[in-house]
């Protein structure tokens, strides 16, 4: 089996590469466990730290229709599409975000119905898909509203999802991933990256800024059931979708007051006095949009599994990251 991971040099896309050479196999289309011999791992930077045969690192412009004739062929019969522009560059750089999030989606999905073998492909889609006046706690069934451009441009992604396969063009299937965290290296220029800084530069010994409120509602997964819920997804028979490819994955809710809690009840006090609060109102107007709990009847249906507390994707950051605490 042959598997293109897009967005192959970031945090999911090395650590989903790393997964799937540890397991070996994934699912075909005819629903068995098949041995991987080829994972393409495309992105603008080269991927870093493989040393395994099976893994070809490309470098080039997803959004580069010759880039995604070269490492989307007839014999890739997996395909993981998580290159994208994160929501604060997609608002600031309207035609970057529709360039890489929505034509870019379109370029693949086309090449993969003229190769006329029917791919999987997992679609990391977005909760910046709902937005506006939303309930409490949205539900599965709830109208996709989306209050940015980044937002919109995942439901464009969903829907195309959504109708090549029901066209029998791909087997295609759209998870709308909770906010990551925590994430390890560099802040990026999502709007969400605060979630990860303000625990991620404490534990180094670092001040971190908090641009929200401390009441602000948050919706997160960490990398460990991210990556669990991308394979898990992809194994999942196609038809178990319903008429919807696209679903909510179960997430952890909680506020950013609870997550520092939660912090200082694993490390101490003295970690959590590096945070400061610093309103921003840019941040605040793009994550204010954002639902903060979700009824994910679909994806717990389905198997899906969630985070049980925030205490414990600190510690799982902890050990992943062998951070020493200072």
């Amino acid at each position: 089996m042959q598997v293109l991971i897009t967005g192959g040099a970031g945090l999911l896309g090395a650590r989903l590469a790393r997964e799937l050479l540890k397991r070996g196999t994934l699912t075909n289309a005819q629903g068995e466990q098949t041995p991987i011999t080829r994972i393409t791992l495309l992105d603008v930077v080269p991927a870093r730290g493989f040393d395994d045969p099976r893994i070809q690192i490309v470098t080039g412009d997803i959004a580069d229709e010759k880039v995604i004739d070269s490492v989307l062929t007839p014999q890739t019969q997996s395909i993981f599409h998580l290159a994208a522009i994160v929501s604060g560059q997609a608002e600031a750089d309207f035609e970057l975000g529709m360039r890489i999030n929505f034509d870019a989606t379109r370029l693949i999905l086309e090449r993969a119905r003229k190769n006329g073998n029917c791919p999987r492909v997992v679609f990391t889609s977005s909760v910046a898909v709902f937005g506006g006046d939303l309930p409490a706690v949205v539900p599965d069934a709830q109208v996709l509203t989306p209050q940015s451009s980044y937002g919109a441009q995942k439901v464009m992604g969903e829907l195309l999802v959504n109708d090549y396969s029901r066209k029998g063009f791909i087997d295609g299937r759209a998870l709308r991933m909770p906010t990551v965290c925590v994430r390890p290296g560099a802040p990026n220029k999502a709007a969400s990256s605060f979630a990860s800084g303000i625990i991620r530069e404490p534990l180094n010994g670092a001040e971190a800024i908090c641009p929200v409120a401390p009441e602000t509602p948050m919706w997160l997964l960490s990398p460990r059931h991210a990556i669990e819920s991308l394979i898990h997804g992809h194994d999942i028979d196609g038809s178990l979708f319903g008429s919807s490819r696209a679903l909510s994955l179960p997430g952890l809710a909680t506020t950013v007051s609870e997550m520092v809690a939660a912090l200082e009840r694993v490390v101490g006090a003295e970690v959590v006095k590096r945070i400061r609060w610093q309103p921003d109102p840019a941040i605040i107007r793009i994550v204010n949009t954002w639902p903060g709990n979700f009824a994910t009847v679909r994806g717990d249906a389905l198997g899906f599994q969630r985070d049980a507390s925030f205490d414990d994707i600190v510690r799982g950051y902890i050990e992943d990251e062998s951070i020493r605490v200072v």
